[in-house]
């Protein structure tokens, strides 16, 4: 939530709700809509959705959710931002000393990307422009990190680029990412991985749960046929009907 001041100087809240989405979804319109009316529903403040398209599909551009029946209709719009759009804009990405800059790189590398050892070249470029970009200590631990998870390679690529950014910081003198830094970073990916997928399979489920919710409260269609349209199970369905 943000305090923000309209162009005629009154204080207004305003709740932004910032999705990012790294993978093409059937559902991504619906399931921004679900949760930008919950966020109205439950603060009752206005709510502003924003879409973060961090996918490698040209044609994936989800910008607006619509329902209806018998003159009664939804009609939801939200903004995007389609990373892959600034790929032409690389030498202005290379060229900013804006952090996120360094990230949409690293998304843009990490998505295009099948080889390797072109991924570790480019994870070591982005990864050096934060020392020649002056950043400070802790900004470099923490977009390093970021990049470090972005830009996933396999283990002996890995162990490679991290023992070559070990050196590339001893001969500039500046130690940041240490042995225990590179032992918690892998720990880290590990368990940042476990938390991403487990958060991307609760997200999945939820958007099921949803559908399923909606025909309950919209269709008269059986529990058989709710579950086959949704992928819930038929005792899944049943007990999101006992609680509606």
């Amino acid at each position: 939530m943000a305090k923000v001041y309209t162009y005629d100087g009154l204080e207004t809240w305003v709740l932004i709700h910032v999705e990012v989405q790294g993978e093409p979804e059937a559902d991504f319109a619906a399931r921004m809509y679900n949760y930008h009316y919950r966020l109205l529903d439950r603060y009752g403040a206005d709510v502003v959705s924003l879409a973060v398209l961090a996918d490698a599909s040209p044609s994936f551009r989800p910008q607006r959710f619509q329902r209806g029946r018998w003159g009664c209709e939804v009609d939801f719009r939200f903004p995007v931002a389609k990373l892959l759009d600034l790929d032409a804009r690389w030498a202005e990405l290379e060229a900013s000393d804006n952090v996120f800059a360094l990230v949409v790189m690293a998304q843009l590398k990490a998505k295009q990307l099948d080889d390797g050892y072109e991924l570790k070249r480019w994870k070591a470029h982005l990864t050096r422009l934060m020392y020649q970009r002056g950043y400070a200590k802790q900004q470099i631990i923490e977009l390093f990190r970021l990049i470090d998870w972005m830009m996933r390679l396999p283990d002996a690529l890995e162990r490679e680029f991290l023992d070559e950014h070990y050196a590339f910081e001893e001969a500039q003198h500046m130690p940041y990412v240490t042995s225990a830094e590179r032992f918690g970073i892998e720990k880290g990916r590990q368990e940042a991985l476990k938390e991403a997928e487990a958060r991307i399979k609760e997200a999945r489920l939820e958007a099921k749960r949803e559908t399923a919710r909606n025909l309950i409260e919209t269709t008269n269609l059986d529990n058989v046929t709710i579950a086959n349209a949704t992928g819930l199970s038929e005792d899944e369905v049943l007990e999101l009907r006992s609680t509606h």
